[in-house]
């Protein structure tokens, strides 16, 4: 199982560039068009902050440019929501967000609650794939509601023929860096309990905007950088800056040394150019403002 991870593709609802003088679709295109080389390629999975503010035009611009992509390789798409996503907007271009081979919804089971939450189920290979919601309206961090985690259990209490793949927005894994402790998932304990002992294989999200390997419940959770940009932790603690530069991440499955991660930089002629920084005192406003 070969599976290509995108995440924080930010795209606006025009093709124009952002107030960092970043265009995010010029930098989905330009990676895309880096990973065309990519075979045996099984499933794309595109892990939130797929919309910069929540536009149906940018949930548009995803589902044709990620859409076009996976037919090429004859993969399936798999969407999720992160904390730049609107609920509405998504389910109104992406549906559940399991796309198949053909473009057209391909989940087996949706829970949809009465917040719009959307977690889906769909098998490629033998492979379980489930997404879940972890977005809070109004927040930067993440969530996994009670409902949620009881339909995922639900879900896990059959195994797989080959394992599943579980995928949402917020990492339950962070680095000593306030703000990841901050604004990652505030109920990891949660997801442990019930991942603990399961078939789940590998847990997939974004949101950080660079890559860390961890574990949760004995299982790898990978996070994979930015296509719209990767953070830096070369900047001073206490301050942020993120620079130019699509990343991607391949994940394979199976085999004796799986999972394995690899993580794909876009030749970006601008890459690694300051896209935005933040100091010390603009940090410390912006976390006890959001955190």
């Amino acid at each position: 199982m070969r599976i290509l991870h995108l995440s924080d593709t930010h795209i606006d609802r025009t093709d124009a560039p952002n107030t960092y003088g970043v265009n995010a679709t010029e930098s989905l295109r330009l990676m895309l068009a880096e990973l065309r080389h990519q075979r045996d390629v099984d499933a794309v999975v595109v892990t939130g902050d797929i919309a910069d503010e929540g536009a149906v035009e940018a949930y548009t611009t995803a589902r044709e440019l990620i859409g076009a992509f996976a037919r090429s390789l004859g993969a399936a798409v798999f969407f999720t929501t992160g904390n730049h996503d609107e609920r509405g907007a998504f389910a109104k271009v992406l549906g559940s967000g399991h796309l198949g081979v053909d473009g057209e919804e391909r989940a087996e089971t949706v829970l949809e609650s009465a917040a719009g939450e959307r977690a889906a189920v769909s098998t490629v290979g033998g492979h379980r794939f489930v997404t879940l919601d972890s977005l809070v309206p109004g927040g930067v961090h993440g969530q996994l509601s009670e409902l949620q985690l009881e339909w995922l259990r639900g879900v896990l209490s059959t195994p797989a023929e080959q394992g599943t793949v579980l995928a949402f927005h917020h990492p339950p894994i962070a680095l000593d860096v306030e703000v990841q402790r901050l604004f990652g998932l505030r109920n990891p304990e949660a997801l442990a309990d019930v991942i603990r002992d399961s078939d789940v294989r590998v847990v997939l999200t974004g949101h950080f905007h660079l890559q860390i390997l961890g574990f949760l419940a004995s299982v790898p959770v990978w996070v994979t950088p930015g296509v719209v940009n990767r953070v830096d932790l070369t900047a001073a603690p206490g301050t942020e800056r993120a620079v130019r530069g699509a990343s991607a991440s391949w994940v394979e499955l199976g085999g004796p040394t799986g999972p394995m991660f690899h993580t794909f930089h876009a030749r970006d002629p601008r890459a690694h150019e300051t896209a935005y920084e933040v100091d010390e005192e603009q940090m410390r406003a912006f976390v006890e403002r959001r955190g």
